[in-house]
């Protein structure tokens, strides 16, 4: 069995509260149907919503915190600039990152990436196929060559993030469109992972794949053992001159 790690799930929870069709398909939440799993796997969860104070992620909360998941939507202007920023410095200090869907456009997540994090995207009810093009990849392990979810929406290319670092998963949609699904970044000590799938309409978090994905991806950004940056002035470790 893997090491238990510390995960906190960041959901909006409004849609689920303001609309029924998506409250059929997470009745509980978005971030409840993301949590089982991961509890099933043996790591401590908690989960955190927009309208706690502070969001649910006070100093405290964020330095207990492992891996982050963040799933955001209609309220991105809502998140406060000082969480964000909070957010962004656990990341730079180890705390891994996974962003959901929507999320690449959230506040910590264009804060890290530091673009505009814009895309094309169209909701049809149509068809994705995700392929793995990097099958060796831990967040691949147990995998297929592909994921086929019959109903989601749409994210197409270009998409106006940095180059991802490692490549994991590829979309191709019904409609034509093709999209880095699966991307992998690192800063400074945090790693981070976006994952595509994940529309509030759609029951994608109740697919084992998706699910899969998700468990793996918690796994590698989750802190590794390494050196503390040091940044500005130093003195020489040697005379000069």
């Amino acid at each position: 069995m893997s090491e238990s790690l510390r995960v906190t799930i960041w959901n909006e929870f409004r849609h689920e509260r303001s609309n029924p069709a998506v409250a059929a398909i997470y009745p509980e939440g978005i971030h409840a149907a993301l949590a089982a799993p991961l509890r099933a796997a043996g790591h401590a969860v908690r989960t955190a919503t927009l309208d706690e104070p502070e969001h649910g992620l006070s100093a405290e909360a964020l330095a207990a915190t492992d891996v982050l998941l963040w799933w955001g939507h209609k309220a991105h202007d809502a998140v406060q600039d000082e969480v964000a920023a909070r957010v962004q410095a656990r990341v730079l200090d180890g705390m891994g990152l996974v962003a959901l869907h929507s999320a690449h456009f959230s506040k910590p997540f264009k804060r890290l990436m530091g673009t505009s994090c814009d895309l094309k995207w169209r909701v049809a009810d149509e068809r994705e196929r995700l392929w793995v093009v990097a099958p060796g990849h831990p967040i691949a392990a147990g995998l297929p060559e592909r994921i086929e979810l019959e109903r989601e929406e749409m994210y197409g290319e270009p998409f106006d993030v940095p180059p991802p670092e490692e490549l994991v998963l590829v979309s191709w949609f019904q409609g034509g469109e093709v999209f880095r699904s699966g991307c992998c970044w690192r800063r400074d000590r945090g790693r981070i992972f976006y994952f595509r799938p994940g529309h509030e309409t759609y029951p994608s978090y109740h697919h084992p794949l998706i699910r899969r994905v998700v468990l793996n991806a918690v796994r590698w950004a989750a802190p590794v053992p390494g050196a503390a940056p040091v940044h500005g002035r130093c003195e020489p470790l040697e005379p000069i001159g």
